[in-house]
């Protein structure tokens, strides 16, 4: 049951590229099950969060290109679309421009996580209903070593989280955040929202939410939707 009454908006970021995936065509729009990833991402948000509304970044010269992909794969999730920026940063801040004036919860996330359960999406929006914000992560399952002038040392690995999307904040709060400066500092939305003085709170997040970058993740995405459909 959801007991947040404020209202939702979801903001997909999707500025890559294929590089990484040894592609010409950037990875947001690689098929996954007949579909364009972008496409199953923003259905994840739709069948959860029906009455949210969806706000879809993309580099300016690849807005006609998706719209393309909408009309022939049948994409009919309602979404606003709304140029990016040079960087992640500015591509967030002109979609939480475009949403000024509005107040509720906002959530980012990475166009390219398509497999985000729908439980994760609920918990993250009622604790950022209560406390201002919420951080999806997951604990590390390796070992880990710290990097030291003289080689390396272990590190205690209960002490890290590996952070994912969505990141879900008061919209005022994260637009607040979003005026000062850009930073090479800034990795994520969470560590803008803490460098404008607040606390995040994180809530766990699932390893079925990847990020897909990699051939291998394309694999490994069609078999996370094979066992979804049973």
């Amino acid at each position: 049951m959801q007991i947040f009454m404020s209202k939702k908006f979801v903001v997909i970021v999707a500025g890559g590229s294929g590089s990484r995936m040894k592609s010409d065509v950037p990875k947001q729009f690689l098929l996954l099950d007949g579909k364009p990833v972008l496409a199953h991402t923003l259905s994840r948000f739709e069948q959860t969060l029906s009455d949210a509304e969806i706000i879809l970044v993309l580099p300016e010269t690849q807005v006609g290109f998706w719209r393309k992909l909408c009309e022939i794969h049948g994409v009919t999730t309602p979404h606003q679309v709304v140029n990016g920026g040079a960087t992640r940063f500015q591509s967030v801040k002109n979609a939480l421009d475009y949403l000024e004036g509005e107040k509720g919860l906002v959530a980012v996330h990475d166009g390219v996580r398509p497999f985000v359960p729908a439980g994760v999406i609920r918990e993250a929006f009622e604790t950022a209903e209560i406390t201002g914000s919420a951080v999806v992560a997951v604990a590390l399952k390796d070992s880990v070593r710290r990097l030291e002038a003289g080689g390396s040392v272990p590190a205690d690995r209960s002490q890290f989280r590996l952070v994912q999307t969505p990141q879900v904040f008061g919209l005022e709060l994260l637009q607040q955040a979003y005026a000062q400066q850009e930073s090479p500092l800034f990795t994520d939305d969470a560590s803008v929202y803490e460098a404008s003085g607040r606390k995040v709170s994180l809530v766990e997040g699932s390893y079925g939410n990847i990020k897909i970058t990699t051939p291998e993740d394309l694999w490994f995405g069609e078999a996370i939707l094979k066992k979804e459909k049973g």
